[in-house]
């Protein structure tokens, strides 16, 4: 008797039979290209089908008071994405629980949900796809923005 896959482990799966490192890891899965590391999440949807939700992390940080002209690149950048956006994490650390004054660092993520009506090879061609163009995006837009004239400062 085989114990029925989870779609997460179906997914990962998929996604190391074509070629791309995955490693599952707690309740995800990291995915590896080069330098990228995109986390990939996966739960039923009650209403059918699987939700998959992506999360870039970009390794750039920005302080409290840099949120203004931070949030309005954000936006115009946000603007021009396809395949996911930018979002803003509050980053704790052991320090500032125990200062209350202390300033917030936001660390910059790339995020995506995607929709899969099931597991078959279609729709996992389509995350395959959409995690491709989902991780070149959003690295371009902010690499292209970091090292262009009119730059995030951070």
């Amino acid at each position: 008797m085989t114990v029925p896959q989870t779609e997460l482990q179906r997914i990962v799966a998929s996604l190391q039979q074509s070629g791309l490192t995955v490693e599952p890891v707690e309740d995800g899965a990291l995915i590896r290209s080069g330098e990228t590391r995109v986390a990939l999440f996966a739960e039923p949807e009650p209403q059918g089908g699987v939700i998959v939700r992506l999360h870039l992390d970009l390794d750039l940080y920005v302080e409290e008071e840099s949120l203004p002209d931070i949030l309005m690149g954000m936006n115009l950048l946000n603007q021009g994405l396809d395949y996911g956006a930018l979002n803003l994490d509050p980053v704790e650390t052991e320090e500032d629980e125990d200062d209350d004054d202390a300033p917030v660092t936001f660390a910059i993520l790339g995020r995506a949900v995607l929709w899969l009506q099931d597991l078959g090879p279609l729709e996992l061609d389509r995350l395959r796809e959409h995690l491709r163009r989902f991780e070149a995006e959003v690295t371009e837009a902010v690499e292209r923005t970091l090292h262009g004239s009119k730059g995030l400062s951070a």
